[in-house]
């Protein structure tokens, strides 16, 4: 018993001693190092308290520039894509008998003809996607002006122009087809054909098929021939180069959509269309083109189109833009210009350049590539366009028609680009050149693909 209590005594004060030293070396090494204890511990809470304040901060910013973003696409939306009202003030006018035409019923009663996604641009030019029965195409609307107001002011009405005035109530028909007449030759130019063209919209207006012309139908018809986008439309769609017309009630009117569009290209973010090199757009642009005899067939349809609004049945017709998203083909490689918009009459051309006044040639510009050339001793411009539309269509062609040449004949048709690209619009004999430098490129490309299936 003895001995026993004795070990037990002594492991007892043991621990005790081993106790009170290691509060004493840590007493010593806190006297000693007291200010490294503080700052480890005040900087590893700094630390902690900083990276939640960064991840706060990063997550508030998240939220704000995200709900930023949305309310600007929202307000961006809101403000572009107004197709209700479009369709409701359209409706409106056809229960009251303002207007009518061939597609009134379907929009206004049946409910048929539905309008689809967005794709305007422009807040007082409503394009939608469209559906009517079997029918796909695309649906366009003109709106009022958009009338912006400051918080607080009560918002004014819409502005509308009176479109649907014309005809008068009591106006007989003839009197309406010399009307037709008149706006035709104001816009197109004296033409010996110009009687034909107005029964051909006259056609066109009798919308429910009766044999006659109502007073409704005649004033959406001269709502859409204010439009020059249609009357163009309707010159060139019995040749084939632009979308038919499948209906129309007032203003708005439908077309058929071309399903590949556009003629070629790759639409970028915004972000990266600044960071892109022009030269590697130019060649991402043409990635994804159809085979090379396909793009030979599309090629011929862009040359028929410049052959056919060249000194054609109605004049000449300049096209200031010729972008590729401005066309489209069909499944059968067939192309169609998707925006008349481009085109102008060329006796209209010459009427506004006539009038404008310059220092240089940058100021002799009509839409986007039309250019005469500056007269530095009236300072006025030129009425003649320095480049005609076939000179500006091989510049186009030049990239997409070369990517995938047959070796055998890129040399050829390397050299008659080129030729038609140094065409210009005031040269002497020009008429001439034209004509021999389109119908040489036309039999080149026919010669390599007539034997194709895709001819």
């Amino acid at each position: 018993m003895r001995f026993g209590f004795d070990v037990e005594s002594a492991l007892l004060i043991a621990f005790r001693q081993i106790h009170v030293l290691r509060w004493s070396i840590s007493a010593m090494a806190k006297g000693l190092f007291p200010r490294a204890w503080v700052k480890k511990s005040f900087y590893f809470q700094a630390r902690i308290s900083f990276v939640r304040v960064k991840y706060l901060f990063l997550t508030w910013l998240t939220v704000l520039v995200g709900s930023w973003v949305l309310y600007v696409q929202y307000s961006a939306y809101t403000e572009l894509c107004r197709g209700h009202e479009c369709k409701n003030a359209i409706c409106d006018k056809y229960r009251r008998g303002i207007i009518d035409g061939s597609a009134c019923s379907s929009l206004c009663e049946k409910e048929t003809l539905y309008m689809g996604r967005c794709l305007s641009t422009l807040p007082n030019n409503q394009v939608y996607t469209g559906s009517w029965g079997d029918h796909s195409g695309i649906v366009r609307c003109k709106l009022g002006e958009v009338v912006h107001y400051e918080l607080g002011e009560e918002p004014e009405p819409r502005r509308e122009t009176p479109v649907f005035d014309k005809p008068n109530r009591g106006t007989s028909v003839e009197k309406f087809k010399e009307m037709l007449f008149n706006h035709l030759k104001s816009k197109l130019g004296e033409h010996a054909d110009l009687p034909s063209l107005v029964s051909q919209i006259l056609s066109v207006a009798d919308g429910n098929r009766d044999g006659r012309v109502s007073l409704p139908e005649a004033r959406s018809t001269w709502a859409l021939l204010q439009m020059d986008e249609v009357l163009l439309g309707l010159l060139l769609q019995d040749r084939g180069h632009t979308p038919r017309l499948l209906g129309y009630c007032g203003d708005l009117y439908m077309t058929e959509r071309i399903p590949n569009a556009p003629l070629y290209g790759l639409s970028l973010p915004w972000p990266l269309v600044s960071w892109v090199p022009g030269g590697l757009q130019r060649t991402m642009d043409q990635w994804f083109t159809p085979s090379w005899p396909r793009k030979a067939k599309i090629s011929m349809g862009l040359l028929e189109l410049v052959e056919d609004i060249f000194h054609g049945t109605y004049g000449s017709f300049l096209i200031c833009d010729l972008a590729a998203v401005h066309f489209s083909y069909t499944d059968r490689h067939e192309l169609r210009l998707t925006n008349t918009q481009v085109l102008v009459p060329e006796e209209e051309f010459r009427r506004t350049m006539r009038v404008l006044k310059c220092e240089t040639d940058a100021e002799c510009v009509y839409g986007a590539d039309c250019q005469t050339s500056c007269d530095l001793s009236e300072k006025r411009c030129r009425e003649e366009p320095v480049q005609p539309n076939l000179a500006k269509a091989c510049s186009v062609l030049k990239d997409y028609i070369l990517r995938g040449v047959p070796s055998e004949m890129r040399e050829e048709l390397e050299r008659q680009l080129y030729a038609c690209m140094a065409l210009r619009g005031n040269a002497g004999q020009m008429n001439m050149e034209h004509s021999l430098i389109l119908n040489n490129l036309k039999a080149l490309l026919w010669k390599r693909i007539s034997h194709t299936k895709d001819s």
